[in-house]
């Protein structure tokens, strides 16, 4: 995989291009400036650390100082400052803005979703479905907003879902070819109804995915686990809206997890106003 540095490189590569043409023709070298981080609304911050290392590696110059921290929920206000040569500032400024933006929406949204849950037994997961090449990320914005991780990727769990219980013949032959596979790595797998979940308890999976169950279902699911193996975890998952989970938490289901957490958050607005300090000992230094 590749490492964080790499990955914000090529952004910057993406965008700053063969060069920031706009600052490289109106700043001069010499400029200096200091630029505010500006929350405009309420929210989970997430991604600051990461807004600090775009600006190292446009410029190891730079200074960038927070007066608040990853996870920390605010209302509206400056969070942090940013210090350098003002050609640097402009030329970090989109890419440590959207991953700041994005990440701390994810952040927010888990925050909403965990509070709408409750702070009892069920505790809220994400998923996969995350942006390309930034899971990592958004996984640790989850974190921050009081949510919990599901499978990294597919290499550190075993979920087994429709379409491989369809092309293994059943739910049994699926987990028996899985735990043949691998002894070492926990077994889920996801079923649409009672049945389903009865044949992969008899199955001896580690955890059941309760796919789209309704309410009144999801209630006899955990009835029907502690039943036949109460050490088995739940996991409900579909159409988990805000309204739905103080419900879905108190049919006892062991987890709640949710797409919505990352592929919809709303970014949260924040920007970065600018306020150049003149050098009036070199205003036509353009080089």
């Amino acid at each position: 995989m590749l490492s964080l540095d790499e990955r914000l490189r090529a952004a910057l590569a993406e965008d700053i291009g063969r060069g920031d043409a706009t600052t490289l023709a109106t700043i001069p070298a010499s400029q200096r400036a200091t630029a505010e981080f500006l929350l405009k609304e309420p929210g989970v911050l997430s991604g600051l650390e990461v807004a600090t290392r775009v600006f190292a590696l446009v410029d190891p110059a730079v200074t960038v100082t927070w007066t608040a921290r990853d996870g920390e929920a605010r209302t509206r206000g400056p969070i942090g400052t940013v210090i350098g040569a003002a050609r640097s500032l402009l030329t970090g400024e989109r890419l440590a803005l959207n991953l700041m933006q994005r990440l701390s929406g994810v952040a927010t949204q888990t925050r909403r979703y965990a509070d709408t849950l409750g702070g009892g037994h069920t505790r809220l997961l994400d998923t996969r479905k995350t942006t390309p090449l930034w899971r990592d990320l958004e996984k640790q914005a989850v974190r921050h907003g009081g949510g919990f991780n599901h499978r990294a990727g597919l290499d550190d769990g075993i979920l087994i879902k429709d379409n491989h219980v369809a092309a293994a013949g059943s739910i049994t032959e699926a987990i028996r070819r899985a735990r043949d596979h691998s002894y070492l790595l926990k077994i889920e797998c996801e079923v649409p109804d009672l049945a389903g979940l009865e044949e992969a308890l008899h199955a001896r999976a580690d955890r059941v995915l309760l796919d789209n169950m309704s309410d009144e279902l999801l209630a006899q699911a955990v009835a029907l686990r502690d039943r036949l193996a109460p050490h088995v975890t739940l996991e409900a998952s579909g159409n988990m809206t805000l309204s739905r989970l103080p419900r879905v938490a108190a049919s006892g289901v062991d987890f709640v997890s949710a797409g919505a957490l990352t592929h919809s958050a709303p970014a949260l607005d924040i920007s970065l106003n600018f306020i150049p300090t003149p050098d009036p000992a070199a205003p036509e230094d353009l080089s």
